[in-house]
């Protein structure tokens, strides 16, 4: 009786090695490094990362140890003072062609790293970091899609051979009509380009005024969130910061951490750049509507633009820096297919005509007015290339008239994405190490009191069942840590107090067990049944007890934010792995020591 297979017995002891082994990279530790990803996002080579290392050594900089990981080169040191010495001899020498962060990196033995292991993610506020909340500019983006209507307006009742003029003022598109009879078909234009927008009837009785519905403007600001969020992490990708966290933050802010980025210089340049591109054609007679004058950049002379977008920054796909075969600084540029079909068309109808790129930046500037400092959001539109066409294209050309810093720092925007709106800075943190290492240390020490108590208590109260009670709490926080590690999911304060809430909860399924084979011996069944009947009986209660936290935990990962979802993770994870060890491991426990055997009782 209380034998399992030797099967089970097998089954658990698989999987407690397996979680050793996904737990073990855990106890190394993080060093300081520096991490270098190609500016134009190809992967780094081995050559390369020897060339790395050969420029430090020549400078006395000796790495702990270097390897690629994820296409970019990791090295590490064993000191700060050495990773900002390298950081910044790296810069020097190869800074035009990489971009080069200072990171923490996992102190990993080169047979650990080899058989694909890695600790679990720290959070910013365990392993230091910057923390930048950025606020999205949602009046431009409801503005940006209102001019998509107006010049889609604008085309369609030319098209329909309806005299007209569209204005946009205030977020709100006036059709003004030469004659009241185009009135129903100047409608009709509008509702099939979308019919859910506000169309009402002038006073004048030959116009019309457009305004989008509240269901829309929130999908607009939606969007807008969804996009700069995609556009940032991506951004953060190309810049090879490694476990980003980007997410939204009330109706119009998104937070961004890096956790183990320890220069937010070069960061904050590129999130909160909002550059894009538009090509439009030269007006060359001066005077066609919607014709305005574009200032050029540096060398570049101003020039009358038409007002059609022949291609816009949101339809390049990809962006590559490089040069041209006479040697000028140039950005590579492959649209997608709406955006090369439309420049395929005028290609093909103007060879021989001038067509610009023009340059478009949101920037946060500091103004005084009245006597106090305001900070103004200012549209920067700059043409900083002219060519003439010589020839049909569609989805591949050039962009010149760069510096090489230019055109690299461009390539990383356009091949990341444009955002959909503006966003600023409003706040930004730096936390240092020093300080994440003290996090962790309270944190732990917590766990630690927590777990020596429990061991105590469980070890005289229940003796040797108290003990294997203790081996399966210890097996259980191995599991824990093994999940988080290949899950990828990362550990943060909250998530440390969701593990210490399972320490006493993994263990309360234990006492159940324990109390319930004592109240069977009490009424006088043998030790041995007393075991079977003690973890039959007790695991309805238990079930219960763990469904209903799992469900809350759930509740909490669904609808939390940020550090909720951090204790929710844990927590999850934690029952989980209770359930197996307090149930199915103690019991295997239990029958290899007791079961089998005649008893005459049980230190219980």
């Amino acid at each position: 009786m209380n034998r399992y297979p030797a099967w089970l017995n097998t089954l658990v002891l698989v999987v407690l090695m397996t979680g050793l082994l996904f737990a073990l990279p855990n106890i190394y530790g993080s060093a300081p490094a520096v991490q270098l990803a190609d500016a134009d996002a190809n992967p780094i080579t081995q050559l390369q990362l020897e060339n790395f290392v050969r420029t430090l050594e020549s400078e006395d900089i000796t790495p702990e140890a270097s390897y690629i990981k994820d296409d970019r080169a990791v090295i590490r040191f064993l000191d700060e003072e050495d990773q900002q010495r390298a950081a910044d001899r790296l810069r020097a020498r190869y800074g035009q062609d990489n971009n080069v962060a200072l990171t923490l990196a996992p102190r990993l033995p080169e047979w650990v790293r080899g058989l694909g292991l890695n600790p679990m993610s720290l959070g910013l506020d365990l392993r230091g970091g910057v923390y930048v909340l950025l606020e999205v500019d949602m009046d431009t983006a409801i503005g940006n899609r209102m001019q998509g209507y107006e010049q889609d307006f604008e085309d369609r009742l030319r098209e329909a051979r309806i005299r007209h003029r569209v204005d946009l003022n205030n977020g709100i598109i006036t059709i003004r009509l030469t004659s009241a009879d185009d009135l129903e078909a100047a409608r009709r234009v509008v509702t099939e380009a979308d019919a859910e927008l506000l169309v009402a009837d002038g006073t004048d009785g030959r116009s019309l005024t457009i305004r989008l519905t509240e269901q829309q403007i929130k999908d607009r600001q939606d969007f807008a969130i969804e996009q700069n969020m995609t556009t940032l992490r991506n951004r953060v990708d190309q810049l090879g910061v490694a476990e980003p966290l980007v997410q939204r933050q009330g109706v119009d802010r998104i937070v961004v951490q890096l956790p183990g980025v320890q220069d937010p210089t070069e960061l904050e340049k590129i999130l909160t750049a909002t550059a894009t591109l538009e090509f439009r054609l030269v007006d060359q007679s001066g005077n066609l509507p919607g014709t305005r004058s574009y200032p050029g950049r540096g060398n570049e002379q101003a020039q009358m633009l038409k007002r059609e977008v022949v291609a816009s920054g949101d339809e390049i796909i990809d962006a590559r820096s490089g040069f041209t075969p006479e040697g000028q600084p140039a950005v590579h540029i492959t649209l997608d297919s709406a955006g090369g079909e439309r420049m395929l068309a005028t290609t093909s109808e103007n060879v021989g005509k001038p067509m610009s790129t023009l340059f478009i930046e949101w920037q946060q500037k500091d103004v005084m007015r009245n006597g106090q400092l305001e900070s103004r959001r200012v549209k920067t539109e700059e043409i900083i290339n002219t060519a003439t066409i010589r020839g049909v294209f569609k989805n591949r050309f050039q962009i010149t008239g760069l510096t090489p810093i230019e055109a690299r720092d461009l390539a990383v925007l356009l091949r990341a994405g444009a955002l959909a709106a503006p966003v600023f800075k409003v706040d930004e943190r730096v936390i240092g190490p020093t300080l994440g290492q003290d996090n962790i240390d309270r944190g732990f020490r917590a766990i630690q009191i927590g777990f020596l108590a429990v061991i105590v208590f469980m070890a005289f109260y229940y003796r040797w069942f108290g003990m294997i009670a203790n081996l399966a709490l210890f097996s259980n926080l191995v599991f824990i840590v093994a999940v988080l590690s290949m899950l990828g999911a990362s550990l943060t304060l909250p998530g440390i107090a969701g593990i210490v809430l399972t320490v006493g909860m993994a263990v309360d399924a234990n006492v159940l067990i324990f109390e319930r084979i004592r109240e069977e011996l009490r009424d006088g069944a043998s030790p041995q049944a007393a075991i079977n009947s003690g973890y039959e009986k007790a695991l309805s209660s238990i079930a219960d007890a763990n469904i209903t936290t799992l469900i809350a935990a759930i509740v909490l990962l669904a609808f939390g934010t940020g550090p909720i979802k951090g204790f929710a993770i844990t927590l999850m994870i934690g029952i989980l792995t209770s359930m197996f060890t307090a149930i199915i491991g103690t019991r295997s426990i239990v029958n290899f020591v007791f079961g089998g055997r005649k008893l005459s009782s049980l230190p219980v």
